[in-house]
């Protein structure tokens, strides 16, 4: 919950990539508790209608494939059209390619690469090429914000060892950080996230696997070992998303329970 500045977002307008489940659904709804109108996108029509409903005329919530370039444009040309301005992405699109073949990289097919990485770091480069021309034709400057990953910089050798995954959201911290350098003097500020394990469908395997879990009680020792929620990001991404971070630009945030720190405990 958010327990600070209750207004951080009043006449805002976000655009959130990937908001209709998990952590994107969190963001979703932390972003409207200080004032903001989102309009969000989501992949799965299901969600994307229990979501819609949840917004009602505060933001709108659209079925679409964040791989599609063509998708961030038309989220933020909806945001301009229906609200009369927007004022931050969040890119939160993204998820294992494990299905797909990825895994350790001698064991990782093409399918799996390419498959991993146009859904995690594709999609990103996407989405804020839409923000940053917008902010940039409009000239007023904004915010954007991207999801990445402790894997990035904080490998796990045995059960999270999907490579295509680690080297896409690297590739993620990499691209924030260019594009903070960038455009900084433009006013846009371009940061990122980085949780450790947390309580989405994507970390069903994990969560019901009696091993990893092990693993990861202590590696995220906060908490007692426990895997993160949604909401445990909530207010770092209203502080990115608002001009709470005003000087603020070209940062990674891991909220890990502590995985990056004790990253010399092994998981085998």
């Amino acid at each position: 919950m958010i327990s600070v500045n209750p207004h951080a977002l009043d006449g805002r307008v976000v655009v959130v990539i990937g908001g209709t489940t998990g952590l994107g659904l969190a963001g979703v709804m932390a972003c409207l508790r200080v004032g903001a109108r989102v309009v969000t996108i989501g992949l799965d029509e299901a969600s994307v209608a229990a979501v819609r409903e949840q917004l009602g005329a505060r933001g709108e919530a659209v079925a679409a494939d964040a791989r599609d370039p063509d998708t961030a444009p038309a989220a933020i040309a909806q945001a301009i059209e229906r609200f009369g301005r927007f004022d931050a992405l969040y890119h939160v699109a993204g998820g294992s390619g494990r299905a797909a073949g990825d895994g350790p990289i001698d064991a990782m097919t093409d399918e799996g690469w390419h498959a991993t990485m146009a859904l995690n770091v594709t999609s990103v480069a996407w989405s804020n090429r839409a923000a940053l021309r917008a902010f940039l034709q409009r000239g007023h400057g904004g915010s954007i914000l991207n999801l990445t990953s402790v894997l990035a910089w904080a490998p796990s050798p045995c059960h999270f060892a999907t490579h295509a995954y680690a080297a896409a959201k690297a590739g993620i911290i990499g691209l924030t950080r260019a594009c903070a350098a960038r455009y900084a003097p433009a006013g846009i500020r371009v940061n990122a996230l980085a949780p450790g394990l947390v309580e989405t469908p994507m970390a069903r395997r994990a969560a019901e696997d009696g091993t990893i879990m092990s693993v990861v009680r202590q590696r995220q020792a906060l908490g007692g070992g426990r895997i993160g929620h949604p909401t445990d990001l909530d207010e770092a991404v209203v502080f990115f998303l608002s001009d709470r971070s005003g000087f603020t630009t070209g940062q990674v945030l891991a909220i890990d329970g502590g995985w990056t720190v004790r990253d010399a405990v092994e998981d085998s």
